[in-house]
């Protein structure tokens, strides 16, 4: 399979982002931006702004990116994975942005580049009370929200707790069935602060890329692994990190039965992290739900295979849930 990175630059839907300058990267973000060599990271990472959100007594600076086209249609929300941020989508969102679709991509609380100086709690209700406030003060539609890996899990949690919030669900290779963070959370705080420290250092964030593509060269996993990791190098990451891990994390197995929207489950073929039989466990638990499989794809489809998923959730919000399952096209 041809790399993804060659495949996204030869992609002329991505001219525009390659074309982007390079040397605007907002000041809040740690100064390893600039070791990036990544294109699409990079000219994504120049469009992240913080806005502030009334959350508690403090509003928080919230970074997001904002889209460039707001019109009368439902707005496509991208979440995005554990311990991430948005520049997960850098690959994928130029070519929602370019089918004309209205696209957020939202940092989730603790996670990402907001500013966290004034380390508010980080569990799970303070994240879905975060991205509340954030919608209501900013996106005030009904969006189809997007939600991978964990990411799946914040979405269904959100969608549950505020319907009216949420028209539709797309579900990538979702990680929806781990019971929160399991013993972790019984952890003392010292070992929990020393396995945080584990989380962001190199070989364990290179490990984890090789786990979830299917073809990456050396060059590339070291580049995206300072892509996945740049949130890390900000000062409160660790607190917030340790915040969420002893608060006990997401465990929404149970409330999966619940949800009322139409949802597209899409899933990576060769998932190493996540097997697609749970794919179909979900397709079959979901009341209202279709799966498309990527094939030769792994874990984060939005990454390896940008075109495959921008192409799915533009039918999917264009043309709605249709009753024939089917594979996604092979390129």
């Amino acid at each position: 399979m041809v790399a993804v990175f060659s495949l996204a630059i030869a992609l002329p839907k991505l001219k525009v982002v390659a074309e982007a300058e390079f040397d605007a990267f907002p000041s809040f973000l740690p100064k390893d931006v600039n070791r990036i060599k990544d294109p699409f990271a990079r000219t994504l990472a120049t469009r992240i702004q913080r806005l502030p959100v009334k959350f508690s007594e403090n509003p928080i600076m919230s970074s997001c990116v904002k889209p460039l086209i707001q019109n009368k249609a439902n707005p496509v929300v991208l979440l995005h994975g554990f311990d991430s941020s948005c520049l997960e989508w850098r690959y994928t969102y130029p070519l929602l942005e370019e089918a004309g679709l209205e696209t957020w991509a939202i940092d989730i609380l603790g996670w990402g580049f907001s500013d966290l100086e004034k380390l508010p709690s980080c569990n799970v209700v303070s994240k879905r009370e975060h991205f509340y406030q954030f919608w209501k003060s900013y996106i005030k539609k009904a969006m189809i929200l997007v939600g991978p890996s964990l990411g799946s899990a914040v979405a269904i949690d959100f969608a549950i707790n505020h319907p009216e919030a949420v028209e539709k669900l797309v579900l990538i290779d979702a990680s929806v069935y781990a019971e929160g963070t399991g013993n972790l959370a019984t952890l003392p705080r010292s070992v929990a602060y020393a396995g945080v420290y584990l989380l962001k250092s190199i070989p364990l964030r290179l490990y984890a890329n090789y786990l979830s593509f299917t073809n990456i060269s050396f060059s590339n996993a070291l580049d995206w692994t300072n892509v996945g990791r740049l949130h890390c190098l900000l000062p409160w990451w660790e607190d917030a990190a340790v915040d969420f891990m002893t608060s006990g994390g997401y465990n929404v197995a149970s409330q999966i039965k619940m949800v009322k929207q139409k949802t597209l489950i899409i899933w990576g073929e060769n998932d190493r992290i996540i097997s697609n039989k749970l794919a179909v466990q979900l397709h079959c638990e979901l009341p209202d739900a279709i799966i498309r499989q990527i094939p030769e794809c792994g874990h984060i489809p939005h990454v390896e295979r940008p075109d495959s998923v921008a192409k799915l959730i533009v039918e999917f919000v264009e043309t709605g849930t249709k009753a024939v399952n089917q594979r996604a096209p092979s390129l």
